[in-house]
């Protein structure tokens, strides 16, 4: 993911959570924004209920590394709030669950 595509000011969560719908899964909480500018951005949130420092990033990383090798649609903001049940899952059907979640709303490109 490049840091053009990053989500990190907390009123910009804010503004997305609260004027949006959101989507469950199995592993995450999805809301997505859709705007007229040319490109898309993605927020990622692990609270600590995941577990110490080191899992939360390993999450962070395992869900930059899934994001990073699908190609997007445009024009929207998207913001991946991780549930606790991510703790019993491997990387395999945490990518799964994703995609699919990503497909559902339309985020992904169809090929």
């Amino acid at each position: 993911m490049k840091k053009i595509n990053i989500i990190k000011k907390s009123q910009d969560f804010e503004k997305i959570i609260k004027n949006n719908k959101s989507f469950r899964s199995k592993y995450f909480y999805i809301y997505k924004r859709n705007h007229e500018e040319n490109i898309y951005h993605f927020g990622l949130s692990v609270g600590k209920k995941i577990g110490n420092a080191v899992r939360r990033n390993k999450v962070k990383r395992q869900l930059r590394e899934i994001i990073s090798k699908n190609d997007y649609q445009k024009n929207f903001d998207c913001i991946i709030i991780v549930r606790r049940e991510i703790n019993d899952a491997d990387f395999q059907s945490i990518q799964e669950d994703l995609n699919n979640a990503l497909k559902k709303l339309l985020l992904i490109k169809e090929k």
